[in-house]
C-alpha cells in the first residue's frame, strides 16, 4: 500500500526543462564547439544539481579547471536567467489536480536538484507549500533526501513512490529501494529502457492519478 508520494519538481510538477535547457545554452555559449555535448549531458542528467553539472562539464567536456569564482558566476547567471520564469512556467498537465487530491490523502514531498533555498522560494511564490510536508533540494543528494523522508514517515521503501523524469531520479529510487514511476513528456526519448524497477511510465499527471486510482489519494475513492 502506498503511504508516501515523492515528486521531482522540474519535468514532473512544472514544464521547466525547455527553460533550463535554454539557460544552459546561453551560459555555455562561449564554447560553441562543445555545446551539443554539453546540452546532451544536461538533458541526460536532469536530476543532477547545476553545480555538479558545471563541474562535470569543465572537467570532462571543456577539459579546463573550474575555480570557485567561476562556479559562482555561472550559478548566478543561470539563476538570473531562470528564476522569474520559474514562477510562471506552466504546470505539467494534471499536476494541480493531483496535488490537490493527493495532499488530502497522504504526505507529499518534493525532492529536487534545485538548491533548497531557491526551491522553497519558488514553491512559496507559486503557493505550493500548502501541498507538501517538506520540500528538499540540493546540496543533499536525492537518495539522501529520500532516506530522510523514509525515516521521518516510518514508511518502508515499498510504501513510498518516487516520480521522476531523469535517470538520476531512477538511480536515487534504486539506491533507496523505493518504488519508481518515470514521467516522459510526449516526443521525448525513453531514457529508462533496461533499468530495473521502473513500474510505470506516464506522460502527464492525469495518468499518474489514474495509476494511483487504487490508492488512498484517488478522488474516486473518497467517501461521499
Amino acid at each position: 500500500m502506498l503511504v508516501t508520494l515523492i515528486l521531482d519538481f522540474d519535468g514532473v510538477v512544472v514544464e521547466s526543462l525547455p527553460l533550463k535547457t535554454a539557460a544552459f545554452k546561453k551560459i555555455f555559449s562561449f564554447a560553441p564547439g562543445h555545446l551539443d555535448e554539453i546540452i546532451a549531458f544536461h538533458l541526460e542528467n536532469g536530476g543532477m544539481s547545476r553545480y555538479d553539472k558545471f563541474r562535470h562539464i569543465y572537467k570532462n567536456i571543456l577539459n579546463e579547471p573550474l575555480t570557485a569564482e567561476q562556479e559562482e558566476r555561472l550559478a548566478g547567471e543561470y539563476a538570473g536567467l531562470i528564476f522569474d520564469a520559474m514562477l510562471t512556467v506552466p504546470y505539467v498537465e494534471g499536476a494541480e489536480d493531483l496535488l490537490r487530491d493527493c495532499s488530502r490523502r497522504l504526505p507529499l514531498y518534493i525532492v529536487s536538484a534545485t538548491p533548497e533555498g531557491e526551491m522553497h522560494e519558488i514553491a512559496r511564490r507559486r503557493d505550493l507549500t500548502k501541498y507538501f510536508v517538506q520540500i528538499y533540494g540540493s546540496p543533499k543528494t536525492k537518495a539522501e533526501c529520500i532516506r530522510e523522508i523514509l525515516a521521518e514517515t516510518g514508511a518502508s521503501p515499498e510504501e513510498a513512490l518516487f516520480v521522476g523524469d531523469a535517470p538520476n531520479d531512477w538511480q536515487a529510487a534504486y539506491e533507496t529501494g523505493v518504488r519508481f514511476v518515470a514521467r516522459i513528456p510526449p516526443g521525448d526519448p525513453n531514457r529508462f529502457i533496461g533499468r530495473p524497477g521502473v513500474e510505470g511510465i506516464i506522460e502527464n499527471l492525469h495518468e499518474l492519478l489514474e495509476y494511483l486510482r487504487e490508492s488512498i489519494c484517488s478522488s474516486r475513492s473518497r467517501t461521499p
